[in-house]
C-alpha cells in the first residue's frame, strides 16, 4: 500500500500541498485529477522520491521515505515505473538504447538478454521493428509507447503517468488509455495517472480523487466522483466555464 500523510510542500515560499492525504491500494488504478498548477504532478513526484515533502511521511509497503536509509530507499525506488509527460526520452539515443537503458545500468544481465526483453516490452506496447530508430523519427504516440515500454522493462509493481495523454489526437490518446488498462490488467499493477483528460479518468481508474485548494478534496469511484453534488467537482467534471473554478485558479 502507498500512503502519503501531511504532506506540506512549498516552492519559493508559495504552497503547492497543504496537508494532503492519500492512501493507495494495492492493485488499483487510482487517478489523481485537478487544474493546471493544482500540485496534481507534485503529488505523484512525492510518491517515487523525486521530490522531498517539508514535512509529512511518504509511506510505500511500511518503507518512510522521509526517515528510510538510502539503501531502503533505493530498493523501494526499483518497485517504480513512471511515464513522464511528453515521455522524456533521450534524443540521442535510440529506441532500443532508451527502452533497455535501466537495464544496461542497473542489471547484469547480457546483450542478448536485453535485446529479448526489449522486444517483449515494445511488443506490450504495440511496438516492433523501430529499435535503431531515433526519437526524431516517431510520432507523438509512438514516443509516448516507447516511454510506456521504457517504464514496464524493470518489471515495476507500481507504474506512475504523468498526463500520459497530453499533446495526442484523440484516437492515440484513447489508445494510449487501453494500453495503461491493459497492462495494469496483464502485469498486476498498482497504477496512478495523474490528467486533466476526464475521458481518460473515467476509462482508466478504478477510483479518483481531485486536488483542489492544495488538498485531496474528494475521492471515490468514478460515478462517484460522475454524480458528486460538490458544485467543484461538479464543474470540472463537466468543463463548464460557469461555476466556483475561476480562470485565475
Amino acid at each position: 500500500m502507498i500512503e502519503l500523510k501531511n504532506i506540506y510542500k512549498s516552492f519559493n515560499g508559495t504552497k503547492v500541498l497543504d496537508d494532503a492525504n492519500l492512501k493507495i491500494q494495492k492493485g488499483e488504478s487510482l487517478v489523481i485529477i485537478g487544474r493546471s498548477g493544482s500540485g496534481k504532478s507534485v503529488l505523484l513526484k512525492h510518491l517515487i522520491g523525486l521530490i522531498a515533502p517539508d514535512s509529512g511521511r511518504v509511506i510505500i509497503d511500511g518503507i518512510d521515505l522521509t526517515k528510510a536509509r538510502s539503501k531502503d530507499v533505493r530498493k523501494t525506488r526499483k518497485k517504480f515505473g513512471m511515464l513522464f509527460q511528453g515521455a522524456a526520452l533521450f534524443d540521442s539515443l535510440t529506441v532500443f538504447e532508451n527502452v533497455g537503458f535501466q537495464l544496461m545500468e542497473y542489471t547484469h544481465k547480457t546483450y542478448e538478454e536485453i535485446k529479448v526483453r526489449v522486444e517483449e516490452c515494445l511488443k506490450m506496447v504495440g511496438l516492433k521493428g523501430i529499435e535503431e530508430m531515433k526519437p526524431s523519427e516517431l510520432s507523438g504516440g509512438m514516443k509516448k509507447r516507447v516511454g510506456l515500454a521504457r517504464a514496464i522493462s524493470m518489471s515495476p509493481e507500481i507504474l506512475l503517468f504523468d498526463e500520459p495523454t497530453t499533446g495526442l489526437d484523440p484516437i492515440m490518446g484513447d489508445i494510449i488509455n487501453d494500453l495503461i488498462r491493459s497492462l495494469h490488467t496483464q502485469l498486476k499493477l498498482t497504477s496512478v495517472t495523474v490528467t486533466h483528460d476526464m475521458k481518460s479518468a473515467f476509462k482508466i481508474a478504478d477510483r479518483i480523487c481531485m486536488v483542489y485548494e492544495k488538498k485531496i478534496k474528494e475521492i471515490g469511484t468514478p460515478e462517484d466522483i460522475l454524480n458528486s453534488t460538490d458544485p467543484v467537482i461538479q464543474q470540472f467534471v463537466s468543463g463548464n466555464s460557469k461555476g466556483p473554478l475561476t480562470e485565475n485558479e
